[in-house]
């Protein structure tokens, strides 16, 4: 199990008592570390997401393309085209 990091933040007062109201006794969230947590899985969902949506609208371009225009492919070929700087596939 990976160890626990601990941060510091500064921020400027707008943002602090923004903060503060989350995690006051009627805010959302019992405790800093908790609201910033979350904060972080919102923020890896929404890229999760963005990656998905991407994906998504290439994968439908790709299908809505004409017999046509695709043409064969060796998958060492495509693992060619595919490979970064270190021959690693991207």
């Amino acid at each position: 199990m990976a160890e626990s990091t601990t941060l510091t933040v500064r921020l400027n007062p707008t943002l602090s008592e923004f903060v503060a109201r989350n995690v006051a006794a009627d805010g959302a969230y019992d405790n800093v570390s908790e609201y910033v947590r979350d904060l972080i899985r919102k923020d890896m969902e929404q890229r999760d997401q963005q990656t998905f949506e991407r994906l998504k609208a290439e994968l439908k371009q790709a299908f809505s393309a004409p017999d046509e225009t695709y043409r064969p492919l060796k998958v060492a070929d495509f693992l060619a085209g595919h490979a970064g700087v270190d021959g690693r596939r991207r």
